[in-house]
């Protein structure tokens, strides 16, 4: 049974504070739906209460950092990136080592609506330079990649899910950092997707072999740098090429393989995402259906490529 990936986020902070004294936390009112309220309770000292001022967060966790600290500010994805200037200026510009953690991304927060969900955030955080963007696909990843935030001297920006995704990486599963994951193989064509579409992606996938229709899967948990190799390996492979994500179409994962193969292998892409219109209050799965997300919604859409 998968979990949401803040909630791996949560359990991968706390176990890595009690190793390592330089890391801290800090909250903008809504430590108990980010999952940090776990290591303010473990580490007191450790964490800092900002309140609804999250372009204060930033700030102060960009002063920590430069300190020799190593803070995760966290909030919902909608919020930290509309904070876009501070980020620019105290994070992105100053290179300081700050982890940004955006949780309640996409259509998949569900009932919220729209005021809640980050749907431009990865457009926001690619176009920074210096600017780390990773989103996890499941438990096990969620953990190495916070492991490996640690780790990684500079901004990194972390996109996690409200809803729970369901597992789709061993338990011996290793963390590469900028290195695509080919998750099925196939030969007619190849579909990248990245966080909670992956599972939906590699479901459609499965059930579309019993149609003759062998895609590739391939996850993409680094969205900047991209995994350059490999897109352009798989475009020499493929006549056909599919991106799949829960965000706006513009500036996200299928803006990222378009750009790498703008400038090298001339391929026929279909990016799946939200059609640049804003969302709307909804269950989660109502939501994933109507926008075509779920492995139905998926499969149509590979169909109606392979015909195109």
């Amino acid at each position: 049974m998968g979990k949401p990936t803040r909630a791996s986020f949560g359990e991968a902070l706390v176990e890595l504070g009690e190793k390592n004294k330089k890391i801290v936390a800090l909250d903008a009112d809504l430590s108990r739906s980010v999952k940090t309220a776990a290591f303010a309770e473990k580490f007191p000292e450790r964490f800092f209460e900002i309140g609804i001022a999250e372009s204060n967060m930033v700030g102060v966790a960009a002063g920590l950092a430069l300190s020799g600290f190593i803070p995760f500010c966290a909030s919902f994805a909608a919020f930290v990136a509309g904070r876009f200037e501070t980020i620019r200026m105290s994070v992105a510009y100053c290179q300081a080592n700050v982890k940004i953690v955006g949780t309640h991304c996409g259509l998949g927060i569900g009932e919220d609506g729209n005021s809640q969900m980050g749907l431009e955030d990865l457009s926001i955080m690619r176009s920074l330079p210096g600017m780390v963007v990773i989103q996890p696909v499941d438990h096990v990843e969620t953990k190495q990649a916070v492991a490996f935030a640690v780790q990684h001297q500079g901004p990194v920006y972390l996109r996690l899910t409200r809803q729970d995704v369901e597992d789709v990486n061993p338990r011996d599963y290793s963390f590469q950092f900028g290195k695509g994951v080919v998750l099925k193989k196939g030969k007619d064509i190849v579909l990248f997707a990245t966080g909670a579409l992956v599972y939906h992606t590699l479901e459609a996938a499965l059930s579309l072999e019993k149609e003759g229709i062998n895609a590739e899967v391939i996850n993409i948990h680094t969205l900047k740098p991209i995994d350059n190799d490999l897109v352009i390996q798989k475009a020499k492979e493929f006549k056909r090429i599919m991106t799949l994500e829960d965000h706006n179409i513009i500036g996200g994962l299928g803006s990222a393989v378009a750009e790498v193969l703008s400038e090298n292998e001339p391929v026929k892409i279909k990016r799946i995402g939200v059609m640049d219109v804003f969302g709307e209050s909804g269950s989660p799965d109502e939501l994933y259906q109507k926008y075509g997300f779920d492995k139905e919604g998926i499969m149509k859409s590979i169909k109606a490529f392979m015909k195109s």
